[in-house]
């Protein structure tokens, strides 16, 4: 898969893979990192920060696109701003 092959089917994949592993590990000391779930393999892996999740990701010897998520948060970012 590449990028410019994302699917929807491929983000509710990894949405299922990151539920799946939330339910049989605690995640609660990850709270405020970056989770790179990649929904082929179903590897995730852990960081800082998306770049820190990437060089890791790269590390391993894989390049197959991630999704994102902000571990404790429902959504990675959001735009907007208070009123």
């Amino acid at each position: 898969m590449t990028l410019s092959n994302w699917t929807e089917a491929d983000s509710d994949q990894a949405r299922e893979i990151w539920s799946e592993y939330q339910q049989h590990h605690d995640v609660s000391e990850r709270v405020g990192q970056t989770a790179g779930i990649e929904p082929v393999s179903g590897s995730i892996w852990f960081g800082d920060s998306i770049q820190d999740v990437i060089a890791q990701r790269d590390a391993a010897g894989s390049a197959a696109p991630l999704f994102f998520m902000r571990v404790g948060s429902t959504a990675y970012y959001r735009k907007g701003g208070h009123r």
